[in-house]
This record gives structure tokens, sequence and C-alpha cells, in this order.
């Protein structure tokens, strides 16, 4: 399936945390860049953090017996994706907002998940579905 690119901006309020964060942590390319924004490929879509000193408004859900944050962002993976991420994370000292674990378990929509903030507190959910069928199951 072809599916079109999506472009997001978030606010952080601090672009050298940013870069670390995306650039190291995450391991994201950087594309252009000025003084008050970067440019990052998120898995070919055009992601872009914006110098704005207010941070964003905290909010929560229940799900699934978690909070989770509202708003929030993020991908879906494949499973092996997840996995590494996930590693890749806990290697960098990541401190999650919700452990990865597998939510829904033995439901429509069974999926991988974890939540964690960037450093100006942009929450960000990464997911993986082991039948990618189940993405818009009910």
């Amino acid at each position: 399936m072809n599916l079109p690119r999506f472009h997001l901006a978030m606010p952080v309020d601090d672009l050298a945390a940013a870069r670390r964060f995306y650039g190291e942590v995450l391991g994201l390319e950087q594309g252009r860049s000025a003084d008050t924004w970067v440019d990052w490929n998120l898995h070919g879509h055009q992601f872009v953090t914006h110098l704005a000193p207010a941070g964003p408004e905290r909010v929560h859900n229940p799900v699934d017996g978690h909070d989770v944050p509202v708003p929030h962002f993020g991908l879906i993976l494949t499973v092996p994706q997840f996995q590494a991420l996930a590693e890749r994370l806990r290697a960098a000292g990541t401190e999650f907002v919700i452990e990865p674990y597998v939510r829904f378990a033995g439901q429509a929509g069974e999926q991988w998940t974890m939540f964690l903030l960037d450093p100006a507190g942009n929450a960000l959910e990464f997911k993986a579905f082991a039948d990618d069928a189940q993405v818009f199951a009910v």
C-alpha cells in the first residue's frame, strides 16, 4: 500500500535537546534546519521540531488500565522494529510513561505499545501489531 506522507510540527523548548533526542536517541536523520526549527525524517514522514518555549498542556485518558497522555503522536512499526526501538530506548536510559507491553491481549486490536516523553514534554507512542489487519479492528 502506498500511503501519503504526513507533515507534523511539534513545539520544543530546547533545539539542542531535541537534536540529541530525535537524532541520537531515536536515530532519526536530520534534514533542513534554522535557528528556530529542525526537520526530521520520521520513517519517510516530515516531522519538524519548532522552538516554542511554552510547554504542552498535559492531559491523560484511561486506556487498558494506563493513563495515556493526550495529545501524543508516533508510529506503527513492525514487531521487530518495535522491539529494536524499545531496546535502543532502554539502552539510552529513557524513562517510559508506559513501559513496552502488549495492550488488548487476546482482543481485536492486540498490539505492542510504549509511551515516552521527548525533552520538551511531547508524548510519543510507538506501537506494533503482529497482524497488520488489526490496526483498525473493532
